[in-house]
């Protein structure tokens, strides 16, 4: 059987490279720092009513109580989060029970493993995609700091860097105890939160 000749694609390789290479570069640019913790209301206690704090109680409590995953696992670390899934660990007990294929479905961003520059766009896509609220947690040394690889050029100096983090797991890597410790973490910061800004 012979194979007919391949189809012709609009762009070539070459400019499909250069295109790619724009956008990986443009957020490097604007990826210097890392961006601010989007929590800082949590710092002082303003004074609540007590129907507004029953309210709030409730729906942070279905809130914290039926996180959703999304899949953002780019490296080793993601073993670790299937240990934390499977029946010893067992996330089931905190309403994590099936990962979300969609960011659409999901309202917490677990990431695990290296970020190059190349795969930041992607995981900042999916971030901007989650409906709000959304959280997200960096799990091991290479989502907080870019681990071993952080003298490279192509990894990130951290999530931080890309996509707002609530809770840090450090780790090289983190151990599935570590993981539920900071779920617990992110729980209590939920807990907290105001629904209706003053």
């Amino acid at each position: 059987m012979e194979v007919g000749p391949t189809g012709r694609y609009i762009y070539s390789d070459v400019d499909l490279d250069q295109h790619e290479g724009e956008i990986i570069e443009e957020l490097k640019a604007h990826s210097q720092q890392p961006l601010p913790d989007p929590d800082h209301w949590l710092q002082g206690k303003p004074e609540r009513g007590i129907m507004l704090t029953s309210v709030e109680a409730i729906l942070n409590w279905a809130r914290r109580s039926s996180l959703w995953s999304v899949v953002c696992f780019p490296a080793c670390c993601s073993f670790e989060f299937i240990a934390t899934a499977a029946s010893r660990h067992d996330i089931s007990r905190f309403g994590m029970e099936i990962i979300r294929a969609s960011p659409r479905q999901a309202d917490l961003m677990i990431t695990a493993g290296t970020l190059t520059w190349k795969m930041a766009p992607s995981v900042k896509r999916i971030y901007d995609q989650m409906a709000e609220p959304k959280w997200v947690i960096a799990m091991g040394a290479c989502a907080i700091s870019g681990g071993i690889f952080q003298a490279s050029y192509g990894v990130t100096p951290g999530y931080n860097h890309i996509i707002p983090v609530d809770v840090y797991v450090p780790g090289c890597p983190p151990r599935p105890e570590a993981l539920l410790y900071g779920i617990n973490m992110l729980q209590n910061k939920i807990a907290k939160a105001e629904i209706i800004k003053k």
